[in-house]
């Protein structure tokens, strides 16, 4: 029997970082046994009540193989963690530390201007998440994934609502949730304008909901503001369109990454979409986290059996 990892994973407590995370661990876990367990710092607000709340939840756990980390508040307990146990770290998202105080660390392209030459860096195509292509699951109804303003949009809802209308008014069933940043009041516009789509507010969904619709759903609509929410939903395998939302900044690293997927046909805008109603397949679905997996156990622990 191949021997068991044992993986310590640190939240902060967002669940962003949390999709992150786990999108990786479970990953791993699919190509090889593992035991995982999560270390919560949420509420924690400062370094040492971090460091107290990472020894007092690792405390009688088994002694990891390998601890992982998303959240700039989870960068100090991971370190000190690590070098206790003496086993490797695993940052996700670029650090605010040093690059080579982990050692490995997995972040998209749009982290970095360049991506660095340095062999503890894996960029990649979008942030890690715990979607999974089922290409045997029947696939039926569409998902509305709404995000709101953040520091490279502004928003719009008369404009969003109208877009929604349009989309939804064909085919179905449809659901729509909504996430952190979406300001109060739009769901319930959404239910006055549009009562057939089913409201799901993201505060009353549990961890594995998003993951489930993903996969069930044929065409999956995201604001896209909500870049995340876009490499999940691609990693589906779902077509996907773009919702509009307006832009305060025309030109940034996460937009251009935007515009890539745009060219690359792996998601279509909702102006391309008025003109045919049909949403492009995507080439192929993003399987990022199982790349990455399959990379850690190479580089981390070469002397396991290749899965």
């Amino acid at each position: 029997m191949d021997p068991i990892l044992t993986i310590w994973w640190l939240g902060d407590g967002k669940p962003g970082h949390a999709n992150q995370a786990l999108g990786l661990v479970e990953a791993i876990a699919r190509l090889h046994p593992c035991a995982i367990h999560e270390l919560s710092l949420a509420g924690k607000p400062g370094l040492l009540s971090r460091l107290g709340a990472a020894l007092r939840a690792s405390a009688g756990l088994p002694k990891p193989d390998l601890i992982v980390a998303a959240g700039h508040a989870t960068h100090p307990a991971l370190l000190w963690l690590a070098r206790r146990h003496r086993v490797p770290s695993i940052v996700l998202m670029r650090p605010s530390l040093p690059l080579s105080w982990f050692d490995l660390c997995l972040a998209p392209a749009h982290d970095f201007i360049q991506a660095p030459a340095v062999a503890n860096v894996l960029t990649t195509n979008g942030a890690l998440n715990r979607v999974v292509a089922k290409a045997a699951t029947p696939r039926h109804g569409g998902l509305l994934l709404v995000g709101g303003p953040s520091a490279t949009h502004d928003w719009d809802a008369e404009r969003l609502l109208d877009a929604l209308a349009s989309i939804s008014g064909g085919g179905g069933p449809w659901r729509l949730t909504d996430s952190r940043r979406t300001p109060p009041g739009f769901l319930a516009q959404m239910r006055e304008r549009l009562p057939a789509v089913t409201i799901c507010p993201h505060v009353e969904t549990p961890r594995d909901w998003l993951p489930t619709c993903l996969a069930e759903a044929a065409e999956v609509w995201v604001t896209e503001d909500s870049v995340s929410m876009v490499y999940e939903a691609l990693s589906s395998g779902a077509r996907v369109g773009l919702l509009p939302v307006p832009r305060s900044k025309q030109d940034t690293r996460v937009l251009r990454g935007l515009g890539h997927l745009v060219d690359a046909g792996f998601v279509t805008p909702y102006e391309r979409w008025l003109q045919t109603r049909t949403l492009t397949a995507p080439p192929e679905p993003l399987q990022e986290a199982a790349r990455c997996a399959r990379a850690v156990l190479a580089k981390l622990f070469p002397a396991l059996p290749p899965s």
